[in-house]
C-alpha cells in the first residue's frame, strides 16, 4: 500500500511545472552532467575495486581468506592491520596532542594581530564546532586504509525565531549616571560576551546612546512589549571526509584538486533535509521513489546494509548528486565555477560557487602519491605477498602440531594383567609383568619439532615488512635487542623511521592546512561583522571580517608539543640573557609568549594586560625619594647661587683693591715728592714764600687799615 501511495504522490508531483533554476545564457543541461559522470566511472571503479582489495587483505574477508581443505588450518595472521595499528597513533598524535591545531605565522609584522586573530578562530571552531578528535582519527585511518583522504569543507548556517518581553525605555540626561556608563564601558572593553549576555537592554541603549552623543543617559522604563527576534544558532565551517566510493574526480586532474574541472559528490538526504536548507527549487517535482538508495547501484548507502527505508515523503532516503566544476554559462568562452545537485532526472539547483575562493571546495590527500594519479597507495599493497607468506608458513605449522596425537599414552600389551592395568588407569601402584619395563613399555605422544626453516621464514617476512614500511612492530619482542645490538644501529633505525613517518605527517598536515585556508576565507565571507569568538573561559576577542579576510601572507603549520615546547624553551633562555636593568616590558612581552606557547592563555593576558600597582610603602619611598631629590636640586641651586654671588663679590672686591692700591700709589709718590722737595731745598723756599707772602698781605692790609682810619674818624666829626 506504501509502494502505492509514492507512487501515486510521484505521479502527482511529475505533473508540476518545473521552474527554471537560473538566467544563464548557456546554463548546463542534467545530460551534459551525467556525461561526465558516466565517463569517468570507469577509472572510479577501477580504483574502487582496488581499495576494496586493500581493505580484504587488511581485515581478512571474501577473497582475501585462505582457501583450505577440510580438516585443514584457516588461519591468516593479519600483517596489514597489526602495521596500520602502529601507524595510526604515531600520524595523530602530533594533531591531537596540542589544544591548538594551527599556528598563524604572519610574514610582516603589520599582520601580527590579524594572524593572532585567525589563529584565535581557527583553533576555537575546531576546538568546539568540529569534533576534532573524532575528525583527526578518522582522517588518519582513511588515509592508512584506503590511501586517499577526500575532505569536503562546506559552511553550516541556522537561525531561529523566538519571542521575549522587551521594555520600553525613554532616555534621559542625567550627569550623575556618568559612572554606570563607565562601568558598561569596561565590561565591554573586557569581556564582549558578558555584555551582551548580562548587561540589560535597556542599559545597552543608555550606553550606545552616551557613546553617540557624548551626554550621560539614564534609561527609564516605561513598559514592555512582546517582540519577535530572530538569533544565530549555527554559523560555522563544517568539514567531512568523504566515502570514497561516492566520488568522482575528474580523471585528468593528474593528482591535483586544483586542476580538476568537476567532482561529483553523491550523497543520502530526504525530503524534509533539502527542503529545510532552503536552496533547492523544485522538490515538488521529485520523485522520491525512483531515487532511493536501492535503486542507485552506482550509490553506496548505509542503508543498503540493513535493506531498511522510511515509508512516508519527508523522511525517505533518497541519492542526489551534487556537481561541483566550471562551466561557460555566459557563452562568451570564460568558464565559472559553478554547483549544480540533481535527484534522479530533477535538477534542483544550480548556481555559481557560492564560497569566496571560487574553488571546488575539496581536499585531496594522498598516503603514499603514485605519480600523475588521483590516488595514493596504501601500506597494504607493499604488504599483501608478505602476509600471504606469512599465513602459509602459520598455517604449516598449526597443521604439523594439530596432525600429532599430543599427551596421548600407548601401553604395551603384555607389561600388564588386568588387574595392574585399572591400577594404573586410576593412578594406584601396580606391578607389571617380567621381561619388560615401563620405560620400555609405555609410550607418551607429544608435539613434533617444527623445522627451523619455518620460523626463520616467519622472521624474514616480517623483517621485511617492517623495511618496507618503516614501522618497527617490535615482532622480536619488546626488548632492546629489537631495535639492534649497538647505539649506531638503533640510531639509524629509529632516523629512518622517523623520516617516513615525518614525510607521510607532511602530507597529511598539508591536508588540513588547506582546510585551514578555506575556513579562512569563509570566514571572512560568512563570519558575522562583530561575532564574538569565545577563546578561554575569560579571553574574548572581538573578530571583524575586514581582519579575516586573508589578504595578507600567511603561513599555516600544524602546532605539536615538541614544537611549542622548543619556542617556549628559546624564549626562557632569551628571558635568561636579560639583564636586571633591562625595561621589565620587555620581559613581561617574552612571559606572555611563553604561556601562550605552554597553552595558558589566561596567564599570558594578565600578562599582556599587567600594569603593576605599587604598595603604600613603595609610593612613600618614591615620594621621599623625588623629595629628596627635589631638596638636592634645591641644595645644588642654593650652592649655584652663591658661587655666583661670590663671583660678584669677588669682581668688585677686585675693582675696590684696584683702588686702594691707586691711592697708595698716589700717596707713595707724594711723599717720594715731599721727600725729594725737602732734600732740594724746594719746599722750605716754598715756605718762605708763603710766609712772605702772607707778612706782605698783613702788610698790605694794616695799609689799607690805615688809609680807612682818618676818613672814618673825620665823619664821626
Amino acid at each position: 500500500m506504501t509502494e502505492l501511495n509514492n507512487s501515486a504522490d510521484d505521479d502527482a508531483v511529475a505533473t508540476n511545472e518545473v521552474k527554471p533554476l537560473t538566467e544563464w545564457t548557456n546554463p548546463p543541461k542534467l545530460d551534459d552532467l551525467k556525461r561526465h559522470l558516466e565517463d569517468s566511472r570507469m577509472v572510479h571503479d577501477g580504483h574502487v575495486k582496488t581499495v576494496d582489495a586493500w581493505s580484504d587483505n587488511m581485515h581478512i574477508r571474501n577473497g582475501a581468506k585462505p582457501k583450505t581443505p577440510a580438516n585443514k588450518s584457516s588461519v591468516q595472521p593479519k600483517l596489514i592491520r597489526k602495521q596500520a595499528e602502529w601507524r595510526y597513533p604515531a600520524l595523530s598524535e602530533p594533531f591531537l596532542s596540542s589544544p591548538d591545531i594551527f599556528n598563524v605565522k604572519p610574514t610582516t609584522w603589520e599582520d601580527r594581530d590579524s594572524a593572532i586573530q585567525n589563529g584565535m578562530v581557527l583553533n576555537n571552531q575546531f576546538n568546539t564546532k568540529i569534533d576534532k578528535v573524532s575528525l583527526i582519527d578518522e582522517y588518519v585511518r582513511t588515509a592508512v586504509d584506503e590511501g586517499t583522504v577526500i575532505l569536503k569543507t562546506g559552511w553550516c548556517f541556522e537561525q531561529e525565531e523566538y519571542q521575549e518581553d522587551q521594555p520600553i525605555v525613554e532616555l534621559v540626561l542625567d550627569q550623575a549616571f556618568a559612572p554606570n556608563i563607565q562601568q558598561i564601558d569596561q565590561i565591554k572593553q573586557e569581556s564582549p560576551s558578558q555584555y551582551d549576555t548580562d548587561v540589560p537592554y535597556e542599559m545597552k541603549l543608555a550606553y550606545e546612546q552616551t557613546i553617540k552623543s557624548g551626554y550621560p543617559y539614564r534609561p527609564v522604563i516605561v513598559g514592555t512589549e512582546r517582540v519577535t527576534k530572530t538569533r544565530t544558532v549555527n554559523n560555522h565551517p563544517t568539514v567531512e571526509i568523504c566515502d570514497y566510493r561516492n566520488v568522482i574526480i575528474d580523471p585528468t586532474a593528474q593528482g591535483k584538486i586544483k586542476n580538476a574541472n568537476f567532482v561529483i559528490h553523491s550523497f543520502d538526504t530526504s525530503y524534509s533535509q533539502l527542503k529545510k536548507e532552503g536552496r533547492y527549487k523544485n522538490l515538488e517535482s521529485l520523485q522520491i521513489t525512483n531515487s532511493s538508495p536501492l535503486s542507485q547501484p552506482d550509490h553506496t548507502s548505509d542503508t543498503e546494509r540493513s535493506n531498511f527505508n522510511f515509508a512516508d515523503k519527508p523522511r525517505a532516503k533518497i541519492v542526489a548528486y551534487e556537481y561541483w566544476g566550471y562551466w561557460d554559462i555566459n557563452g562568451d568562452g570564460i568558464v565559472k565555477s559553478i554547483v549544480a545537485t540533481w535527484v534522479g532526472n530533477q535538477l534542483i539547483r544550480m548556481e555559481e560557487n557560492p564560497f569566496p575562493d571560487k574553488a571546488l571546495p575539496f581536499v585531496l590527500v594522498q598516503y603514499l602519491p603514485v605519480r600523475k594519479s588521483n590516488y595514493g597507495e596504501t601500506d597494504g599493497e607493499l604488504l599483501i605477498e608478505n602476509q600471504k607468506i606469512i599465513g602459509a608458513v602459520t598455517r604449516g605449522m598449526i597443521d604439523i602440531m594439530a596432525g600429532s596425537a599430543n599427551a596421548q599414552t600407548g601401553i604395551r600389551k603384555d607389561l600388564l594383567d588386568a588387574v595392574n592395568q585399572r591400577k594404573y588407569e586410576k593412578g594406584e601402584d601396580y606391578q607389571f609383568n617380567p621381561g619388560m619395563t615401563p620405560a620400555d613399555g609405555i609410550y607418551m605422544h607429544k608435539f613434533p619439532e617444527i623445522p627451523q626453516s619455518a620460523p626463520l621464514m616467519l622472521q624474514m617476512m616480517n623483517q621485511e615488512a617492517e623495511a618496507l614500511t618503516a614501522v618497527k612492530s617490535f615482532s622480536g619482542g619488546v626488548t632492546g635487542n629489537s631495535l639492534g645490538d649497538v647505539a649506531a644501529g638503533v640510531r639509524g633505525a629509529l632516523d629512518a623511521s622517523s623520516k617516513r613517518e615525518t614525510a607521510i605527517l607532511r602530507r597529511l598536515a598539508k591536508g588540513i592546512i588547506e582546510v585551514g585556508r578555506k575556513f579562512i576565507s569563509m570566514n571572512a565571507m560568512f563570519l558575522e561583522d562583530e561575532e564574538i569568538i569565545r577563546i578561554t573561559n575569560e579571553k574574548f576577542v572581538k573578530v571583524r571580517r575586514d581582519d579575516l579576510a586573508g589578504n595578507f601572507d600567511l603561513e599555516l603549520s600544524i602546532s605539536t608539543a615538541e614544537e611549542d615546547d622548543n619556542k617556549a624553551k628559546e624564549l626562557a633562555f632569551m628571558l635568561q640573557t636579560l639583564g636586571p636593568n633591562e625595561d621589565p616590558v620587555v620581559r613581561t612581552m617574552i612571559l606572555s609568549d611563553i604561556c601562550r606557547l605552554r597553552k595558558m592563555p589566561d596567564l599570558a593576558h594578565k600578562l599582556t594586560n599587567y600594569k603593576p600597582e605599587p604598595s603604600p610603602m613603595q609610593i612613600k619611598m618614591q615620594e621621599l625619594e623625588i623629595a629628596m631629590k627635589e631638596a638636592e636640586i634645591a641644595e645644588v641651586r642654593a650652592k649655584t647661587q652663591q658661587l655666583l654671588a661670590q663671583a660678584g663679590l669677588a669682581g668688585t672686591k677686585a675693582g675696590t683693591e684696584q683702588v686702594k692700591q691707586n691711592h697708595i700709589q698716589a700717596d707713595t709718590d707724594q711723599k717720594n715728592l715731599d721727600f725729594v722737595e725737602q732734600e732740594s731745598g724746594v719746599k722750605q723756599e716754598r715756605e718762605l714764600q708763603k710766609q712772605g707772602q702772607k707778612v706782605q698781605g698783613d702788610l698790605q692790609k694794616e695799609a689799607l687799615k690805615a688809609q680807612l682810619a682818618p676818613k672814618k674818624e673825620t665823619s664821626e666829626k
